[in-house]
């Protein structure tokens, strides 16, 4: 594709170093037939390969010069749609009954939306790989207790495992971004090992309990558990947010839904 100038405004940084993208693709490890999903092409260095290992492939970007280098080419086996990521229906891309694997260097500006709208979707995606900003995927794994842990840590945890894979410097970027990148490995539970009753429920009491952080739990849950509720569910009151595992907070939720 002819070089493209990078767009602050949807946060692109694309990937160039044929190393990295070696790597990323035998992470990935396509193979024929497999219903693969690209969030955000760009200039291209990774959809051809997974174009070529796979023989055909979805892909989802936003940027219409982008999608017009795409179409240019008319590469067979390549189904474009010129969408915005965080609306985009993903299990419509299903043609069968088999989930989707989805890969993607994703924007830093719209990373952990795009997390949650996908994490939505996740009874029709196999597994996901993607470039993130270390950051996020060192939330997205902290253990509680951690001083990165928090909603995202809670919310990618309930739905998935989560593997950190390798880390890719700046300069593997053009232009290269201020913050080194890892790639992680999501992979959605089939049969969670925790479940909560009431998911709503579960995502309201995670999300107040992290927006008040400082507080204990019978201080910033007050309006959604009752600190009775709290201790029946063998937690103390005084408790503050990151001190509770994932199986806590669904057995909180488990406890609230039954008041």
């Amino acid at each position: 594709m002819a070089s493209h100038q990078p767009r602050k405004r949807f946060g692109q940084n694309f990937l160039h170093d044929p190393r990295v993208i070696d790597n990323i693709i035998r992470a990935i490890a396509p193979a024929p037939g497999e219903p693969l999903v690209e969030i955000g092409p760009g200039q291209g260095a990774l959809t051809w390969a997974l174009l070529e290992a796979a023989g055909e492939l979805d892909v989802v970007e936003l940027d219409r010069d982008l999608v017009a280098a795409l179409r240019r080419l008319d590469k067979p086996g390549l189904r474009i749609h010129e969408a915005d990521a965080l609306r985009f229906d993903f299990t419509a891309l299903r043609r069968d009954e088999r989930p989707l694997r989805l890969v993607g260097n994703l924007p830093y500006n719209i990373s952990t939306p795009l997390i949650f709208h996908l994490l939505d979707q996740a009874s029709a995606i196999a597994d996901m790989h993607f470039m993130l900003q270390k950051e996020v995927v060192d939330r997205m794994a902290a253990p509680p207790g951690d001083g990165t842990y928090g909603r995202l840590s809670v919310m990618v945890q309930y739905r998935c495992r989560v593997e950190p894979l390798f880390d890719i410097p700046p300069g593997a970027f053009r232009p290269a971004p201020k913050v080194v990148s890892t790639v992680v490995r999501l992979h959605p539970y089939r049969e969670p090992p925790l479940r909560a009753a009431d998911e709503d429920l579960f995502a309201r009491i995670v999300s107040q309990a992290f927006g008040q952080r400082r507080k204990t739990l019978r201080n910033c849950l007050k309006s959604l558990v009752s600190a009775e509720t709290i201790e029946a569910a063998g937690l103390a009151p005084h408790s503050r947010a990151e001190t509770l595992s994932v199986a806590d907070y669904v057995r909180l939720a488990n406890a609230a839904k039954g008041e």
